[in-house]
C-alpha cells in the first residue's frame, strides 16, 4: 500500500522575527506536564535509518518496497519538512539528547578537535539522553543498532549505551562496517562477533536482520517480564533502533536484489523525473517545485559501465526492503504483545543520501578500507566490481545519491535541503487523532523535537542538574500539539552547522552557506525548497538579519570557535553540473 492522501495540516510553524536577543540566551522551559498514569503512556520506539534520501521509501515517492512504513504512513502522520544533522555523529547526539549537536559535544564526529567544547567528539556531562530522562519516570529502556556518539576505545566507556541511560544495548559501537561481519559489534558493554555471540546464532548472518531479530527479543523479554509481575503497574519502554542501511557497503542478500532487477537500467535522470512527478503528487512539496540539474548525466556513462551503475542502485534499494521487512517484524511483535495501540512509532533518517565515492574508484582503495574478510578472502573494493556479497566495499556514488534527494539539492555533509531533509513518520493509534491518518504536516520541525516530544509524553521530569553539574535545557519543541491536527508552536529559528557548512531557517526564509568563507545565499521555501533561485541579493535586510542571528547562536550553541578556518573538512567534489554537487 502507498498511501497518497491530501489531507494536510498547512502552517509555518515558526514565527519570522528577529532572534538574535533570544539566541543569546538560555531558554527558559515551563515545567513539565503532570505525570500520565502508567496506563496511558505510550511505549516509544524510536526507528532510524542511515544514509538515505527524503524519497526513497514509497510514502515519499520512491518506489522501493516499503509497504511496512507506507502502511504506518497511511494511519498515521507524514512531515514533509523535518530536518536532521546533516551527518550520522551530529544527528545522533541532537537526537538523542533534544540539544543542538555542539552542545552536547560533537559538532563534528567522534575525534576530538582540540579543546573545543563543541567537538569533543562524545556526549558532555551537561546532557541527558532520552534513555536518562525516561528510565527515572519509570520506562525500559533499549538500543539496539548503531551507536557512534563515542569512540569504541575503553576511555569513553562512559558514553556508551549502558552508561547513558539503556538498560539493554546490542549494536556497533562505530558508524559504519559489513554487514555480514560488522566491526564493534556489543552485547551490553562487550565486544562479541558474530561467531562468537552466545545469544544470537542465525544460519546466515545480516546486520539489519540481526539489528531488527534483537528489537524484536527485548520487546518479546519485556512482555514476557510484565506478564510475570501481575497488580504491578505496567511498565512502558523506549527502544531506539537504529539501522546502518543504507550506509555503504552496498551489502544486500541475493533474493532481495533480484527484486529490483533492471528496474534502474533507465538512468538517474529517468528514476528522477519519476521521482519527482509522485512526490507533488503525493502532496511532500508544492507542485510548483521545481527539478534542478542532475548530478551525472546517464548518456556520460560508458555502456560498459552502465549495467554496474544500475546495480549499484539495486543493492542500495534492497538494503531499504530488507530494513522495512525487519520493521515489520518488530511491529508484528507490538501487535502480538498488544501493545501497537499505545506505542508512538518514530521513523526518520540520520541525513541525506550519500555521494561519497567509497570504492568506486580505479584507483587504489583508501588505507581505512578492510583488505580481507574473516576467512581471508580479499576484498573487491574498486571500480566496476558489483556489489552485494561480503567480499565486495562500495558506495553507490552521486548520482543515485542525487536520485535519492529528489527534488533537492546536495547531500550528506551540507546543510542544503539535500543533506539535512528527512521523512519523518509518526505512528500511534492511541495518541494520533483518527481522523489524521494519512495527514500531511508541513510544520518545518528538527531533531531536537524529539527529546522534547517524548519527555513531554511519558511526563518525565527534566532536572536543572545532575550530580551537582549544570544541565542544558532542551532547545526542542514537543510535537504533541500536531497528533491532535493543532500546530506546534515554535519561537526560535532553527540553525545547522557541520563542517563549516552551516544555515538558518526562520519562517519562510532559509539563509545557507557551504563553507566557514562560503557566501550566504537566500531562499523561500515557500516557493523554492529546491534552492535555485538565490534572493541574497534582492533581499539584503533579511539576508543581513538572519546572518546575525546565525552567529549569536554560534556563540550561544558551542558551534564557534570551531576547528577550522579556510576550509571545510569535507570537500564538494568536482563534478559536472556543480550545483548539485
Amino acid at each position: 500500500m502507498s498511501p497518497v492522501s491530501r489531507k494536510s495540516i498547512f502552517f509555518s510553524g515558526v514565527t519570522a522575527v528577529s532572534a538574535t536577543l533570544a539566541a543569546l540566551q538560555p531558554r527558559v522551559h515551563a515545567a513539565p506536564p503532570a505525570p500520565a498514569s502508567a496506563s496511558t503512556r505510550p511505549n516509544i520506539l524510536l526507528v532510524m535509518s542511515d544514509d538515505m534520501g527524503f524519497s526513497d521509501i514509497g510514502c515519499y515517492g520512491g518506489k522501493i518496497r516499503t509497504p511496512t512504513l507506507d502502511r504506518l504512513a497511511g494511519n498515521g502522520l507524514r512531515f514533509t519538512q523535518f530536518y536532521n544533522g546533516a551527518r550520522c555523529c551530529p544527528t545522533r547526539a541532537s537526537l538523542l539528547t533534544g540539544l543542538y549537536p555542539h552542545q552536547a559535544g560533537v559538532g563534528l564526529m567522534v575525534n576530538p578537535r582540540g579543546d573545543l567544547p563543541g567537538y569533543r567528539g562524545q556526549l558532555v556531562d551537561g546532557c541527558l539522553t532520552i534513555a536518562e530522562m525516561l528510565r527515572p519516570a519509570g520506562y525500559a529502556t533499549y538500543a539496539v543498532g548503531k551507536w557512534h556518539i563515542a569512540p569504541s576505545t575503553p576511555d569513553a566507556r562512559a558514553n556508551w549505551p549502558l552508561q547513558r541511560g539503556f538498560d539493554r544495548f546490542y549494536g556497533t559501537l562505530a558508524g559504519a562496517g559489513s554487514y555480514y561481519d560488522p566491526a564493534t559489534l556489543c552485547r551490553g558493554n562487550t565486544f562479541i562477533t558474530p561467531e562468537n555471540d552466545p545469544e544470537y546464532k542465525p544460519a546466515r548472518f545480516y546486520y539489519t536482520d540481526a539489528i531488527a531479530d534483537n528489537a524484536v527479543r527485548f520487546l518479546r523479554e519485556h512482555a514476557r517480564d510484565q506478564a510475570a509481575s501481575p497488580g504491578q503497574p505496567a511498565r512502558p519502554f523506549f527502544m531506539y533502533v537504529a539501522f546502518t542501511a543504507a550506509h555503504w557497503p552496498m551489502h544486500a542478500l541475493p533474493e532481495d536484489i533480484a527484486r529490483y532487477k533492471g528496474r534502474y537500467d533507465a538512468g538517474f535522470e529517468a528514476v528522477r523525473a519519476e521521482r519527482h512527478r509522485r512526490v507533488r503528487e503525493l502532496g511532500l512539496i508544492p507542485p510548483s517545485t521545481r527539478l534542478g540539474p542532475s548530478a551525472q548525466n546517464w548518456a556520460d556513462i560508458p555502456d560498459a559501465d552502465k549495467a554496474w551503475e544500475a546495480r549499484c542502485m539495486e543493492v542500495y534499494a534492497a538494503m531499504i526492503d530488507r530494513m522495512d521487512q525487519g520493521i515489520a517484524r518488530i511491529v508484528a511483535q507490538l501487535e502480538a504483545d498488544g501493545q501497537l495501540g499505545n506505542t508512538l512509532i518514530l521513523f526518520l533518517q540520520d541525513n541525506g543520501a550519500c555521494a561519497e565515492t567509497l570504492g568506486m574508484g580505479r584507483g587504489t582503495p583508501r588505507a581505512s578500507n578492510p583488505k580481507r574478510t574473516r576467512d581471508g578472502r580479499p576484498m573487491r573494493t574498486r571500480h566496476g566490481v558489483m556489489p552485494g556479497p561480503d567480499d565486495t566495499y562500495i558506495a553507490y556514488g552521486p548520482g543515485w545519491a542525487n536520485v535519492s534527494n529528489t527534488p533537492f539539492r546536495e547531500y550528506k555533509h551540507w546543510v542544503h535541503e539535500g543533506g539535512i531533509s528527512t521523512p519523518l513518520i509518526a505512528h500511534w493509534p492511541g495518541g494520533i487523532r483518527q481522523n489524521l491518518g494519512g495527514t500531511l504536516v508541513h510544520a518545518p520541525g528538527h531533531i531536537i523535537d524529539i527529546a522534547a516530544t517524548c519527555r513531554d509524553l511519558a511526563g518525565a521530569a527534566y532536572p536543572d542538574r545532575r550530580d551537582g553539574a549544570f544541565v542544558l535545557p532542551l532547545e526542542g519543541i514537543s510535537l504533541r500539539p500536531a497528533f491532535s491536527g493543532e500546530i506546534p508552536r515554535r519561537t526560535s529559528p532553527l540553525c545547522w552547522e557541520h563542517e563549516g557548512n552551516r544555515a538558518i531557517r526562520d519562517g519562510k526564509w532559509k539563509l545557507v552557506a557551504k563553507g566557514p568563507k562560503g557566501a550566504w545565499e537566500l531562499y523561500d521555501m515557500e516557493t523554492d525548497r529546491s534552492e535555485l533561485d538565490d534572493l541574497a541579493s534582492r533581499h539584503p535586510d533579511i539576508a543581513r538579519r538572519l546572518a546575525a542571528d546565525w552567529e549569536a547562536w554560534a556563540l550561544r550553541a558551542k558551534v564557534k570557535p570551531w576547528p577550522w578556518d579556510d576550509q571545510p573538512i569535507h570537500t564538494p567534489a568536482k563534478k559536472k553540473n556543480s550545483k548539485n554537487t
